[in-house]
């Protein structure tokens, strides 16, 4: 090669190497003066576990810089530098920099002369310069490099978005001023700060609390020691530890094997969800997830109550020992957050009081409480008994037989019992109420029975006497109105109107996370379109269901289930996580429920082998549950109006959750029961008075679980063919063998003999009292989940309601048959839905 060719070779060679870092994406380990981090390159942890880098959330063309697992597919956001301050498209490419005149990190848009995002620090000397790392924890550090050693400037830890990572803290530094607190996206699409904020508050008895804006939302309690009042099953064998010093509190986890990944997420729905990543499924694996029932929501029973969600008493909020309900009608209403004051004429700090213990609680909101940590449990016994103003103690510290004493004085607030788990918390009583109690064990299982009889017999007279007093004014020629909540509200073009609160999805999300609405994903189709399994970008499993574009119905049943299940919270309901409008596309997201519908086990010949009797009173119960919260828990009041096996879930564990509220509607005030000029719901569930004249009711619900009761005991559906009785349903065929004393005979053959035969017989008649043909004979919800829970001598069933009867041809061919109502009145519903 001549010289001058030589000469042009190495000068192109030049060219291309100058050219080449700014036209093609390269990874970095290090960001130093005079060398950027430009959109498009990635800064890499020593082992490469993570990455920095620019991105763009969802379907926004904002730029972010962020961190994200490096070696997952999927990419996981966990830290975001300028959240608050995205660098939008017209402003130009971003750069993430050292600051060339005091060695702060900062990052530019277009405009290099003004940062939109700084950590603002500076090296101490001008001899001294900055860089940049991310360590294999995700933690990005500045650090000062003074050519012998290095020192940290300051750290992304140290700034919190909306997960927390191994040995990220979550507290406050008193000497800095920092604090460590997690804030929640406000949407898939925008990682600014949302509302929900997930924190230690400082006040009182330390404890973490998360909140909506600065309104207490979910309280995981202070540290006992062993792990956080609020959350009892995870303990400190999770490697969780709590520091608390005159420089800094804070809470902080560890794992102890570097290749497992895992992470605490606050989502914009107010949710603490812990994941781990599973390799060999390539998916985020859910651990935990808080609040996750109707008792985990802050104060849900008032003050002075303890949220038991296995009361006996048909109500999960209970008075605590020596109280009583404030407003004692609301309270026999199932509504409870007026709370409980002291019993009347009941006086403490005479002689002859004492503490009664309240055993596996959450302990009460520690804001207003006083802690000594000197003092043993004896001691804050003694120390509560000397001021007449406190109401409450327990200990600090649950190991070694408890240590340290936490005094409440006023009002206990939010306190709730677990299973099997939790704090021991005494209350003063005085004299009468402790003469009550036993050894401050809880109160006796007659008293209980006594209590929970009056309390439904009172509340059985309110409701007779409001349906009357209803029932009167109609007959006196008052204009029936139209009850419908959801009638003639707004376009749901108008997201606002529909729930402010209710997190709204892009259409591009969905079809990400449904694989673009695959055969593969589908579930299943309903009535209104189809439901399909997904996975969103962090990794949550979802069941979308999809509104038909071609439904004219759905469109009203849509916006009635979003502004319906958005409101609800409760164990044995499926949980709404959101919905997508765009377009003619119509979505509500839910969360997914492994085990499908009930009916795919009780219909299902080799699957309803799967259930064993303990298995299906406990669906049974958990429908009842729900129910009851439906019609008197909740804050509204709601008949669902199509509960059959299709529309009840089962989760990972088998329990029951109803699914489904687009038939929904609220009742207003002391409401009974309504008029409707569309009849919608499905033949074999729909009761006589709501089928043939358009009436519905709580006790339209309460017939429906009667007929659902049936076939769970039977594993046979209600219109099924039955050769010897062909004019008849199952609900007709069990009253028949009913009559007969032959009852047992329904029962599912793949139960073998392994069931209580007295519980069994129980629940069959409590179904045949709740499908009795005339509404005001049924039980309400109340006094079922009652009967479910105890041995009380029952009422004897009357003759059951609308019995579906046929007609068959002379081939006696049951596919050739025709339908009829067995009914003083034959109507036929045009709009109901077909099994």
């Amino acid at each position: 090669m001549n010289s001058t060719k030589f000469f042009f070779v190495t000068i192109i060679l030049l060219i291309f190497l100058v050219i080449l870092p700014s036209s093609l994406s390269v990874a970095i380990d290090a960001i130093i003066p005079n060398q950027p981090l430009r959109d498009g390159d990635v800064l890499l942890s020593t082992t490469k576990i993570f990455a920095l880098g620019f991105f763009s959330p969802g379907d926004s063309h904002n730029r972010y810089v962020g961190v994200w697992y490096n070696k997952i597919p999927i990419q996981t956001i966990v830290w975001t530098a300028n959240r608050d301050n995205p660098i939008i498209p017209i402003s130009g490419a971003g750069l993430l920099a050292i600051h060339g005149d005091h060695g702060g990190l900062v990052i530019y848009g277009k405009d290099q002369n003004t940062p939109l995002w700084s950590a603002n620090v500076t090296v101490s000397s001008p001899n001294n310069y900055a860089i940049a790392k991310l360590l294999d924890t995700g933690n990005l550090v500045l650090l000062e490099n003074n050519g012998s050693s290095q020192t940290v400037l300051w750290q992304g830890f140290d700034y919190p978005s909306d997960t927390v990572l191994p040995l990220m803290k979550i507290g406050l530094n008193r000497r800095s001023g920092l604090n460590w607190i997690l804030k929640s996206w406000k949407s898939h699409d925008d990682p600014s700060s949302g509302t929900f904020s997930y924190e230690i508050d400082p006040t009182g008895f330390l404890q973490v609390i998360m909140y909506n804006g600065r309104t207490k939302w979910f309280r995981a309690g202070p540290w006992t020691g062993k792990g956080l009042s609020g959350l009892p099953e995870i303990t400190s064998n999770s490697h969780r530890s709590f520091v608390n010093n005159k420089d800094e509190t804070y809470l902080v986890y560890t794992v102890p094997n570097g290749s497992v990944f895992t992470r605490g997420v606050v989502d914009e729905s107010g949710t603490f969800q812990r994941f781990v990543w599973r390799g060999q499924e390539n998916k985020w694996i859910e651990v935990s997830s808080n609040p996750s029932e109707w008792c985990d929501y802050y104060g849900q029973c008032g003050p002075n109550s303890n949220c038991d969600p296995y009361s006996n008493y048909n109500f999960s909020c209970l008075c605590l020992p020596g109280f009583e309900p404030k407003f004692p009608r609301d309270w026999s209403l199932r509504v409870g957050w007026g709370g409980c004051l002291r019993k009347s004429g009941a006086s403490t700090c005479q002689k002859g009081e004492g503490f009664v213990k309240v055993a596996h609680v959450k302990v009460p909101d520690t804001s207003w409480a006083r802690v000594n940590m000197s003092l043993s449990l004896k001691g804050c016994e003694q120390e509560c008994r000397k001021n007449c103003s406190c109401t409450a103690y327990t200990s600090a510290d649950e190991r070694d037989g408890g240590k340290g004493c936490v005094t409440w004085y006023g009002d206990l607030i939010d306190a709730r019992t677990f299973s099997n788990v939790g704090q021991d918390l005494y209350v003063r009583v005085d004299a009468a109420t402790l003469a009550q109690f036993a050894n401050g064990s809880v109160i006796g299982k007659k008293a209980r029975l006594a209590i929970s009889l009056v309390s439904a017999l009172v509340f059985l007279v309110l409701v007779f006497l409001s349906c009357w007093l209803v029932r009167r004014k109609r007959k006196a020629g008052r204009q029936r109105k139209n009850t419908f909540f959801m009638e003639d509200r707004t376009d749901l073009d108008d997201q606002s109107n529909i729930n402010s609160e209710l997190p709204f999805f892009d259409l591009t999300t969905i079809a990400a996370a449904t694989g673009n609405f695959s055969v593969a994903n589908k579930l299943g189709k309903g009535g209104f379109g189809s439901v399909y399994k997904g996975v969103l970008h962090n990794g949550k499993e979802v069941a979308v269901k999809r509104l038909s574009k071609h439904s004219g119905q759905g469109i009203e049943e849509f916006k009635n289930e979003v502004v319906i299940i958005a409101k609800l919270q409760h164990r044995n309901l499926v949980k709404i996580i959101g919905c997508c409008v765009e377009a003619e596309e119509k979505m509500l997201i839910y969360e997914y429920v492994p085990n499908k519908s009930l009916d795919s086990f009780i219909f299902d010949e080799t699957k309803r082998n799967l259930l064993d009797w303990t298995k299906r009173f406990e669906i049974i119960c958990g429908i009842a549950r729900g129910i009851l919260y439906l019609h008197q828990d909740s804050r509204l009041r709601i008949v669902h109006r199509d509960l059959k096996a299709s529309n009840v879930l089962l989760d990972a564990s088998m329990n029951a959750k109803i699914a489904d509220f687009g038939m929904a509607r609220i009742f207003l005030g002391d409401q009974c029961e309504a008029n409707t000029h569309r009849v919608v719901g499905t033949y074999g569930y729909m009761s006589p008075e709501y089928a043939m004249e358009g009436l519905f009711s709580v006790k339209s619900d309460v017939y429906s679980f009667g007929v659902l009761l049936l076939e769970i005991v039977s594993g046979r559906k209600n219109t099924g063919y039955y050769h010897d009785n062909p004019d008849s349903n199952l609900v007709g065929h069990v009253w028949d063998l009913w009559k007969e004393s032959s009852a047992l005979e329904i029962i599912d053959s793949s139960l073998g003999e392994s069931y209580p035969v007295s519980e069994v017989l129980r629940c069959i008649q409590i179904a045949l009292l709740c499908v009795q043909e005339h509404a005001t004979d049924r039980p309400l919800m109340s006094a079922v989940v009652f009967m479910l829970g105890n041995d009380a001598a029952l009422p004897s069933p009357r003759q059951p309601g609308f019995l579906l009867k046929r007609t068959y041809h002379a081939s006696g061919d049951p596919s050739a048959s025709t339908e009829g109502a067995y009914s003083i009145n034959d109507v036929t519903c045009t709009e109901v839905e077909a099994r």
